[in-house]
Formats: C-alpha cells, sequence, structure tokens
C-alpha cells in the first residue's frame, strides 16, 4: 500500500482538477452570466444557448468515457481535458461573437466530462487498487470549491475588471491549477487486478434496475441544470437593487464543498439508496424554494440546501456505478451520465426559451422540482425492486 502522503497528492490532485475543469471551465459562466448580458450584449436566450451547448461538449466527452475501457487512455484523455480547460477559459475573452463563444463553451463541456469522469474513474480505479475505501466524497468536493472559487474571485474583480478580462484572470489562475492536477496523480496501468494481484469483479445490476438508476439520474440532471446555470441571474431578477447573485452562489459552492462527504456518511449509515433518496428530496425543496419565497433569505436557504445536495447526488451515484464494474468504473459512469448529459443539453435552452416567454426564470425551476419529484419516486421504488432481486437471489 502506497504512503499516506501519496494518498493525499492523489486526492488532491483530483479536487484541484475539479476546481479547474469543473469550477473555472464550466462553472465560472454562471457570474459571469449577468456581466456578459449587461458589458457584451449577450442577450436571454443566447445565455440559455451557450449553457446547452457547453452541455452537449459535456454530453459528447461522456459518450467517450463510456466507449473506453482502456485506462491508459482515459489517462491521456483526462490530461488532454486539463489543457482544455485552460484555453476555452482565456478563448471567451477573444471575441464578443456568439459563434466564437459556442465554440469555446462546446470545449469547456469536453474539459467537464474528462474532469468529472475520467478524473474521478481514475482516482476510484487507484483507490480500490490500494484497497482504500472507494468514496469519492473528498474528490468531489473540488466541484464545490469550485464554485465558491470562482463567485469569489469574480465579485472580488468585478468592480475593478470587465468581462473580458475577468476570463482571462480566471485561465491564468487555471494554468497554476493545471500543474498539481497533472503531476501529482500517478499514471495508471491498463490491467483488472488491484495491486496485491486479486482480480476486480465486476457485478452487473438487472436491466430493470438500471433503467430505473439512469431514469432516476436524468430527473437529477434537470433538476441541476437549471438551478446551476440560471442561479445568480434569478436572484438578480427578483431582487434587482440588492445584487447578492454572485454570492448566492458563492454561498452555493461552500455548502457543496463538504456535501459529498457528509453524503458518504450518511450512506455509511443508511445504505446508498436510502441516503440517495433523502438527497432527492432535500434536493427538491432547494430547487422550488426561490419559486415559491423571493426574498433574499430564501435565496441564500436554498443555496445551503441545492449546494449540499446536487454534487452529493452525483457522488453517490458515480460511486455506486464504480462499485458495479471496478475493472472499468469510468465506463459505467459515463452510461450512467448519458442521461445526466441529456438532461443538461435540453433543460436550459427550454428555460431560456420559457423566459423570453413569461419574463422570468421561475417556470423552469418549477419544472426542475416537478422533475425532482418524479426522481425521488423512481429512487424509493429503486429500494423496493433491489429488495425483491435479493429476496430471489437467496430464494
Amino acid at each position: 500500500m502506497p504512503s499516506p502522503i501519496e494518498r493525499i497528492k492523489v486526492l488532491t490532485a483530483g479536487i484541484i482538477s475539479l476546481i479547474l475543469m469543473l469550477g473555472v471551465a464550466r462553472f465560472a459562466y454562471t457570474p459571469l452570466l449577468p456581466l456578459m448580458q449587461q458589458q457584451a450584449s449577450l442577450g436571454i436566450s443566447a445565455g440559455g444557448w451557450l449553457a446547452s451547448i457547453n452541455y452537449m461538449g459535456y454530453f459528447t466527452g461522456v459518450l467517450i468515457a463510456a466507449s473506453i475501457s482502456n485506462m491508459v487512455l482515459k489517462d491521456r484523455l483526462y490530461r488532454l481535458g486539463i489543457i482544455i480547460a485552460v484555453v476555452s477559459t482565456a478563448g471567451m475573452a477573444i471575441s464578443e461573437n456568439f459563434w466564437a463563444w459556442s465554440v469555446m463553451r462546446y470545449f469547456a463541456g469536453l474539459s467537464s466530462a474528462a474532469g468529472i469522469l475520467l478524473g474521478s474513474g481514475l482516482i476510484l480505479n487507484w483507490l480500490i487498487r490500494h484497497h482504500y475505501r472507494s468514496e469519492l466524497g473528498i474528490h468531489f468536493a473540488g466541484a464545490g470549491l469550485g464554485i465558491a472559487f470562482c463567485s469569489y474571485i469574480v465579485s472580488i474583480m468585478t468592480p475593478q475588471f470587465d468581462w473580458r478580462e475577468q476570463w482571462i484572470a480566471l485561465s491564468l489562475l487555471g494554468i497554476l491549477m493545471a500543474i498539481p492536477a497533472w503531476v501529482w496523480l500517478p499514471r495508471p496501468k491498463d490491467s483488472h487486478l488491484m495491486k496485491s494481484g486479486e482480480a476486480l469483479i465486476d457485478n452487473p445490476p438487472s436491466k430493470t434496475y438500471l433503467r430505473l438508476f439512469i431514469a432516476a439520474y436524468m430527473c437529477a440532471g434537470v433538476g441541476y441544470v437549471i438551478s446551476a446555470t440560471f442561479i445568480v441571474a434569478i436572484v438578480d431578477q427578483q431582487n434587482p437593487l440588492a445584487d447578492e447573485g454572485t454570492l448566492v452562489f458563492l454561498v452555493l459552492g461552500l455548502a457543496a464543498a463538504p456535501a459529498c462527504i457528509v453524503w458518504d456518511l450518511i450512506a455509511r449509515k443508511l445504505g446508498d439508496l436510502n441516503a440517495l433518496a433523502l438527497a432527492f428530496a432535500i434536493h427538491t425543496v432547494g430547487i422550488i424554494l426561490p419559486v415559491i419565497n423571493t426574498s433574499t433569505c430564501a435565496a441564500y436557504a436554498s443555496a445551503i440546501l441545492f449546494g449540499g445536495t446536487f454534487i452529493g447526488i452525483v457522488s453517490l451515484v458515480l460511486t455506486m456505478a464504480g462499485r458495479l464494474y471496478p475493472s472499468a468504473p469510468s465506463k459505467m459512469m459515463g452510461k450512467m451520465t448519458i442521461s445526466y448529459g441529456v438532461a443538461q443539453i435540453v433543460a436550459p435552452a427550454i428555460t431560456g426559451q420559457i423566459a423570453i416567454m413569461g419574463g422570468s426564470y421561475r417556470d423552469g425551476l418549477s419544472m426542475a422540482g416537478g422533475f425532482m419529484v418524479v426522481g425521488t419516486l423512481i429512487v424509493i421504488l429503486l429500494k423496493v425492486v433491489e429488495k425483491r432481486e435479493l429476496k430471489n437471489t437467496f430464494a
């Protein structure tokens, strides 16, 4: 077994890679969206389409991750994702053309997929091979830290720098983050054996279980993407004089940072599916709260509930998927995330159109809340299916 210091370096590489590839490359767009609308003439509908194009890139990356099993190739693509994250962030500053932005958002989406699927798969594989607990809570803390980091940086830069200068500054910070993300993650071996020589044995679920699991995750994708993309714009629209959207997003990120570790502990106590159902239910409340109450307090409460659950859901689902297929965790994670990715492509564009027609993003939140209610019921149904299949196995 490697030294504790090596484990810390591996987990730190994963955290920093998510801050870069998911935080900077993906989530910096959310607090910068209102600024780009004010200073760069980015329209409401165009803002929604840029978010959807970002998820098209993410979806492409998901398809790639789901189609390959070779760990060495996954490692190469993960490192390519690090480079793309920096380049696509800097590229947002080169033009005010919608199509140029579209290309950058597409490649930023590819980078996000490399971080959240390939990076997490590589780290989970490393942990399993070296007999460490197969949990991704610490790794996924990088997603929340990435949100908090970008929100904080944008909030302190906004008075002095315009939208273009902020994208450039974020890309320079990205270069610094790329170094440990690249260096501290060891190159993997393409082997189905653990470090001690034992075989990695897959435990595939039934088709019914897998279909329900995928459907629930698709619902979570709709619930997540609408709030994550438009929360700053929603808060600023509801309280235009307060201008607290970026601060609310910062609170969301701070709530998300420890969430995966907390949900790992909850899953140990309650079981994976019970923890997942609870996370879905709380997530639903966080999404719906700004619809039923437009106060600033409700916005902060929503940010805490949403931030404390969305990445926890991702971590729980991907950890469960990785445990089912430890020999090729990223491949199964990719298949699960295809449904999540479809939701992330479609939902922002629909929300943008709804906002144009009704003048508010709140209807999009209502739609997201409805999907989350359905998703919660599906997770509860999964418990029934799991018990029935266990009973048949031991009958």
